[in-house]
C-alpha cells in the first residue's frame, strides 16, 4: 500500500490514516539500546550528582558531564557521521530527547547544546564552519549557545538592539551589545549571536567565547533548573573574521525561527520522557504512603490523579511520536528528490512548523500538570526540597516559557495556518464554508459508523467541523484585523491542540491494533477517555470564541451547531481512569 502523509496543517481537514502513525510499541532493538544507554547515563551519572548539579557545588560538575554524554554519542545524535555525529534517524532521535527529558538541569544543558546551539551551524553553516565547528560540538568536545534574547527583546526578537559593524579592513565584523537569559553561557565555547549589521540587517553570527571584548555576567538565581548556568553574556568591540557570518546577512530570522521549529518538538519530546518519570515517583510513594491502615494509592481520589496523569501524558506521547512520524517521512521523501538530508530536515520541520508550536504548548502544559499532581500526592512532604517533586515541581515551569512562551505559540499556531491558507498551501475555507452550509441543514441521523474506534473517528471528523465553523465565521467578521482578536485565537489554538493530540491517542490505538491487539484494551479506553473530556473542552473554548463575535440569531445558530459538532457517547469515564490507575499502580510506575 503507498503511504500518502498529510502536510503541515492538514490534520484539520483531512482524516490520517493509522498505519502512518509511528508508535512506541514498535521500537526497533536497535532504538531501544539507545533508550536503555540514555537511561544508563542518567541513573548512573547524573540522579547520583542531582543534588550537586542544584547547587552548582563544583562549577566542572556539568561541563564533565556534558563531555560524558558527548563521548556517548548522546550530544551529536542527529548530527552527521561525516561531522562526528551518528547519523541516527528523527525517530530515534526523538527518542533520545525522550529519555533524557527526566534529568532536571543536565537535559536543558543537553538540548540547548544540541539544539539551539549546534544546529544553527549544522542548517546555516558553509562547509568550513561545518568541519570546523561540528565534530567538536557532536563529541562535546566543545560546548554551544545560543544568543537571541535581549533585555528590550524576548518574544519580539527582531526588535535586538547589538550591533554589527563591518572593519574598514573587510576583514571582521565588529559586535557590540548583550544578550541574556542564556542557557549554557556560563562554560559555552562556541555562541550562535544574532546582531543587526549596521543597526538594520538581522543577522547571525558565529563567536568562539574566548574572543576578546566576550565577558560573562553572573549567574542568574532562577526558581526552578538551578543547575543550568544562565547569564548574560556582554560584547565589546568583539572582532570576529567576516567568515563567521552565519548564513546569509540580513536572514537571521530565518536562523532564529527555524531552528526554534525542532527545539519546541524536542522539548516536548522530553517533558513527555519528564511527565512519565514524575508520574512513577508520585505513584510509588502513593504505594508506600500509608494512612488509616492502608497506602494511599487505594483511596480513589488518588486513583483519579494517578489515573489523569497518565493518561495526559500518554496524549502528550502519542501527539509526539505521531509528529516524529512525519517528520522523519518528509525527510526521506526530500531525500529521495535529491535533498541533502541535512536540508531535508530543517525543509521537514519547517514543513511541521504549527504541528511543533502545538507540541510545545501541549508538553509544557502536561509536564506542569503531572508535577503539581505528584506535589498533591506527597502532601506535605512534597512541598519539602527533601523530597524529589519539589525539583520537579520548579524545574517544570520554565518550559511554558522556554522556545517562545505558550501564549505565543498558540497565536503562531491559528497565524501560520492562516497564512498558508492565504498562500494557497491549505484550503481551510472551502470546508469552512460548506459547514456554514450544513447549519441550516436538516442533521444526518444516518446509521451508526461501523469498524474499530468508528464512534471515535466521526467524534473526531465533526469536531474538525467545529473549529473550522469557529474560524471561519471570526475570519470572515474580522478579515484582515483577526491577528488582533488574540482572546479568540486562544480558544481556537486550544480547540485544535485537543483535537490534535485526540486524534494522535485514536490513531496510536488503532495502530497497536493491528499489530498487538492483546495490548489494545487498555489504550482504547484512555484515548476514550481523553478524546471524552477534549471534546468537551473543544466545546467550551468554542462557546467562549461564537460569544465574543456573534449575537442574535447567529449566535443561537452557531450555538446549536457546536452543540451538534462536539456530541459523543456518554462513557465511564471513573471507571476507566480506577483501570488505568490499577494497572500502573500494580506496576509501581508508569507502563502505558
Amino acid at each position: 500500500m503507498t503511504k500518502t502523509f498529510l502536510k503541515g496543517g492538514e490534520f484539520l481537514i483531512k482524516d490520517e490514516l493509522a498505519i502512518n502513525t509511528y508508535i512506541p510499541e514498535e521500537f526497533t532493538e536497535e532504538q531501544v539500546m539507545f533508550s536503555e544507554m540514555a537511561e544508563d547515563f542518567l541513573r548512573t551519572k547524573v540522579w547520583p550528582n542531582i543534588e550537586k548539579i542544584d547547587k552548582c557545588e563544583d562549577p566542572n560538575l556539568m561541563i564533565n558531564l556534558l563531555s560524558e554524554a558527548g563521548e556517548l554519542g548522546l550530544l551529536g545524535a542527529g548530527v552527521p557521521e561525516s561531522y562526528g555525529g551518528l547519523g541516527v534517524d528523527f525517530n530515534t532521535e526523538t527518542i533520545l530527547a525522550e529519555h533524557l527529558g527526566p534529568s532536571h538541569s543536565f537535559g536543558v544543558a543537553v538540548a540547548a547544546h544540541s539544539g539551539i546551539g549546534t544546529l544553527p551551524i549544522l542548517y546555516f553553516g558553509t562547509e568550513e564552519q561545518k568541519q570546523k565547528y561540528l565534530p567538536d560540538l557532536a563529541t562535546g568536545k566543545t560546548k554551544a549557545a545560543y544568543c537571541l534574547t535581549e533585555p528590550g527583546s524576548g518574544s519580539d526578537a527582531l526588535a535586538a538592539k547589538t550591533k554589527a559593524v563591518l572593519s574598514e579592513d573587510g576583514k571582521h565584523y565588529i559586535i557590540n551589545g548583550q544578550k541574556m537569559w542564556i542557557t549554557n553561557g556560563g562554560f559555552a565555547d562556541i555562541l550562535t549571536v544574532f546582531a543587526k549589521i549596521d543597526g538594520e540587517q538581522f543577522t547571525g553570527f558565529i563567536v568562539e567565547a574566548n574572543t576578546p571584548g566576550v565577558t560573562l555576567g553572573k549567574e542568574e538565581k532562577k526558581m526552578g533548573i538551578k543547575g543550568s548556568s544562565t547569564c548574560q553574556i556582554f560584547f565589546d568591540n568583539v572582532k570576529i573574521p567576516v567568515e563567521n557570518l552565519l548564513g546569509e546577512a540580513g536572514k537571521g530570522h530565518k536562523i532564529a525561527f527555524n531552528v526554534l521549529n525542532i527545539g519546541r518538538f524536542k522539548l516536548c519530546a522530553m517533558v513527555t520522557g519528564g511527565a512519565k518519570e514524575a508520574t512513577s515517583v508520585a505513584v510509588k510513594y502513593a504505594n508506600e504512603r500509608k494512612q488509616f491502615g492502608v497506602p494511599i494509592s487505594s483511596f480513589g481520589a488518588i486513583k483519579y490523579k494517578i489515573a489523569e496523569m497518565a493518561i495526559r501524558t500518554f496524549a502528550s506521547e502519542s501527539a509526539t511520536y505521531r509528529t516524529s512520524s512525519m517528520i522523519r517521512n518528509k525527510i526521506a521523501d526530500l531525500v529521495d528528490e535529491g535533498k541533502d538530508r541535512v536540508m531535508a530536515k530543517l525543509e521537514a520541520a519547517e514543513e511541521y512548523s504549527i504541528e511543533c508550536a502545538i507540541l510545545k504548548v501541549l508538553g509544557s502544559e502536561v509536564l506542569d500538570y503531572v508535577s503539581d499532581e505528584a506535589v498533591q500526592i506527597f502532601g506535605g512532604t512534597g512541598y519539602s526540597e527533601d523530597y524529589p517533586v519539589a525539583r520537579f515541581y520548579r524545574d517544570s515551569r520554565i518550559n511554558r516559557i522556554f522556545e517562545g512562551t505558550n501564549e505565543i505559540n498558540r497565536i503562531l499556531t491559528v497565524a501560520m495556518m492562516l497564512k498558508r491558507t492565504m498562500k494557497g498551501q491549505l484550503d481551510l475555507m472551502t470546508p469552512a464554508l460548506e459547514i456554514q452550509k450544513e447549519l441550516t441543514s436538516i442533521p444526518d441521523f444516518g446509521d451508526e459508523p461501523e469498524g474499530y474506534l468508528a464512534p471515535e473517528k466521526k467524534a473526531l471528523a465533526q469536531a474538525k467541523k467545529a473549529i473550522l465553523m469557529v474560524a471561519g465565521a471570526a475570519v470572515q467578521k474580522f478579515m484582515m484585523e483577526f491577528e488582533k482578536e488574540q482572546e479568540i485565537m486562544m480558544n481556537l489554538a486550544d480547540m485544535l491542540i485537543d483535537l490534535y493530540a485526540a486524534e494522535s491517542t485514536i490513531l496510536r490505538v488503532e495502530k497497536l491494533n493491528s499489530i498487538k491487539p492483546e495490548k489494545a484494551q487498555l489504550f482504547e479506553n484512555i484515548a476514550k477517555c481523553y478524546l471524552n473530556d477534549s471534546l468537551e473542552r473543544i466545546h467550551l473554548n468554542g462557546k467562549h470564541a461564537i460569544t465574543a463575535f456573534s449575537e442574535g440569531d447567529e449566535l443561537r445558530m452557531m450555538l446549536l451547531g457546536l452543540k451538534r459538532f462536539t456530541k459523543y457517547n456518554a462513557i465511564n469515564t471513573t471507571a476507566i481512569r480506577r483501570e488505568v490507575a490499577d494497572s500502573i499502580i500494580e506496576a509501581g510506575g508508569y507502563n502505558m
